[in-house]
């Protein structure tokens, strides 16, 4: 049975739009992230795909369910196991440059990171020369500014300052989408190598598809803060079972003129839902080729088909 390091269990996160209207940014999520793989996490914007790494990582609480690590729950650990958390548990954010404090040195920021979790001056200093260079600066970047480095390079000293305290589960939120396409490949890379040589647990999470296919194992697509497909992902890219993931694996431009002007797009009409006023039954359903008169009363739960795919749907894709 694999292990998953990491889990959510009925996961919820609410916010109150106005007097009376609830936002549900996640929705009853169930997810689990086994230990050493990386798990790709993909929707258009607004459905919950940062909130839901927040969440994982501690930096929000969950209004309902349940965040799991290594089979305890992170709610009410003991004294030591928070600490531990804090450690373990770290995310590297999509824009570098909001990141960074741009009154301190990349060294100071590092150093501050490992320094808040009871780390010596001089551990500090010598962790934070380690994770610069593992992170693929020299050491130098330390006396630097934020303003007085690329962008590629600050994304860089986002991630060492990430792995600066040896995790074990990293998310990594839209990590390359700010950046310039020569670079995306250069940090990709270095994520690759930081994943392989420490054995690093990740959520990756991207509205790219593309980058998607190249990082990760497995991929679980996310609507209107639910969880409506997972599997492998070359099963995922060859054979998707939702509309939804159809949409998306249909957006993607294929290099070849021909081949590109032959194929049948999925055209989805309709405007996303507001997250605050979702419809009843399947969220989907307003703007489903497939949807039945099931599907605006039912909502699916998420089941799994054969050995590899869990969907979220009354009507599959065959």
């Amino acid at each position: 049975m694999t292990e998953m390091l990491i889990e959510a269990k009925g996961l919820a996160r609410h916010y109150l739009v106005g007097r009376h209207r609830v936002l549900r940014a996640l929705d009853g999520v169930d997810l689990g992230v086994a230990r050493g793989a990386t798990l790709g996490l993909v929707g258009e914007s607004g459905s919950g795909k940062s909130t839901l790494g927040r969440t994982l990582v501690g930096l929000q609480k969950p209004s309902l369910g349940q965040v799991l690590f290594e089979g305890k729950d992170t709610a009410t650990p003991e004294p030591s196991f928070m600490a531990r958390l804090r450690r373990e548990r770290q995310i590297i954010f999509q824009d570098p440059s909001g990141a960074l404090n741009p009154r301190m040195t990349i060294g100071a920021t590092v150093m501050e990171h490992l320094r808040v979790q009871g780390w010596s001056r001089a551990d500090a200093q010598s962790q934070a020369a380690a994770a610069i260079e593992q992170a693929g600066l020299a050491t130098s970047f330390l006396s630097r500014y934020p303003h007085e480095i690329s962008g590629g390079q600050r994304q860089r000293a986002v991630i060492a300052r990430a792995i600066s305290t040896d995790p074990a589960f990293i998310v990594a939120d839209e990590p390359v989408s700010a950046l310039d396409v020569s670079i995306r490949a250069q940090i990709m890379n270095l994520l690759h190598q930081l994943q392989r040589e420490r054995g690093l647990t990740m959520l990756f999470i991207s509205h790219d598809l593309s980058v998607v296919a190249h990082m990760c194992s497995d991929v679980a697509v996310m609507h209107l803060g639910r969880i409506v497909e997972r599997a492998p992902r070359a099963a995922l890219f060859k054979t998707p079972r939702h509309p939804y993931t159809g949409a998306l694996l249909s957006a993607i431009p294929i290099p070849d003129p021909v081949r590109e002007r032959q194929r049948m797009r999925i055209i989805l009409k309709g405007e996303v839902p507001n997250p605050a006023n979702k419809p009843s039954g399947c969220s989907f359903h307003t703007r489903c080729p497939r949807a039945t008169e099931l599907c605006h009363r039912v909502d699916p739960p998420l089941r799994s088909i054969g050995t590899e795919h869990q969907i979220a749907c009354h009507h599959p894709l065959e």
